[in-house]
């Protein structure tokens, strides 16, 4: 297949991505509630929440998604996410704030709540991460499975992707596709903006390193007889996705991505990685 071939393919596919979804998801309102007996105890949630890092600006961002609510007035008005301070029994619904182990509030509210997660990870620092990790590890999946999904049917159906896979001529296709719908996630989780014309310079690298997985997964696949390829392939893609989400989240929280080199280097050491992470998607999808 020529690269103008491909490239055609890319721009088809990525006609299926919409950025303004994922802006909207990320500025859409909130309204969270922080439930404890003193100002002392508020004092805590909010600093968590809103460090001293930021700046005046993100800070009253924050702060307008952000209720203080006494024990005894709760119930008076509706929130989208409850957060109860540790000495306050709370209900089923909402979450435990513990001074000692906030993060362990964060990862229950991303296990129970991740339509919340981009607009928390734009507005408060401590989310941030998490849900870029989740984003990356999520969309590496995503990838590694469809590299094999032509060649075992079976998995298709584990696919829960807005898309059919009939829709795509090739891996390359899909899997820049899915990195650049990737990329939108981090920069909103990073409050950075989202877009093809804001993030052109991450779109026009993720574009070009996608040839460099088809020629290598195409070489890998020929060198291995009776589809003992596809393991390889599929590491390929989940360790090339997940580089290309280690840079652009370094590119929001440091200002720079990683260099070809570092992005080249980094991908093979991940290779071993892959492989293991594939053959477990393999034999349990669901736990990988």
């Amino acid at each position: 297949m020529s690269m103008i071939t491909s490239l055609g393919q890319m721009k088809r596919a990525i006609r299926n991505l919409n950025p303004a979804e994922v802006r909207s998801e990320a500025e859409r309102e909130l309204r969270v509630a922080l439930v404890a007996e003193s100002p002392a105890r508020h004092g805590l949630m909010e600093s968590y929440l809103c460090p001293p890092e930021l700046t005046a600006a993100k800070r009253a961002q924050a702060a307008r998604a952000l209720y203080r609510v006494s024990h005894a007035a709760r119930g008076r008005e509706s929130f989208d996410l409850e957060l109860w301070d540790e000495s306050l029994l709370h209900p089923e619904r909402a979450f435990t704030f513990d001074a000692a182990h906030p993060e362990r509030m964060v990862t229950a509210v991303l296990d129970a709540r991740f339509d919340l997660a981009l607009g928390l990870a734009k507005r408060f620092p401590p989310f941030r991460m998490p849900v870029i990790d989740r984003t990356i590890r999520s969309v590496a999946k995503e990838n590694a499975l469809f590299s094999v999904a032509t060649a075992l049917p079976d998995i298709v159906p584990l696919l829960s992707l807005p898309w059919v896979l009939g829709e795509f001529a090739s891996d390359t296709a899909f899997l820049t596709m899915n990195q650049i719908r990737m990329a939108f996630l981090i920069a909103a989780a990073s409050d950075a903006g989202v877009g093809y014309r804001e993030q052109r310079g991450q779109i026009g690298s993720i574009v070009a390193g996608a040839f460099g997985f088809r020629a290598i997964a195409r070489e890998l696949v020929a060198k291995i007889p009776l589809g003992g390829g596809l393991i390889p392939k599929a590491a390929i893609a989940w360790s090339g996705t997940w580089v290309v989400g280690r840079s652009m989240e370094r590119l929001h929280r440091l200002g720079y991505a990683y260099t070809r080199e570092e992005r080249k280097a980094l991908s093979a050491r991940l290779f071993g990685k892959g492989k293991q992470v594939v053959e477990t998607l393999l034999r349990r999808p669901e736990t990988a």
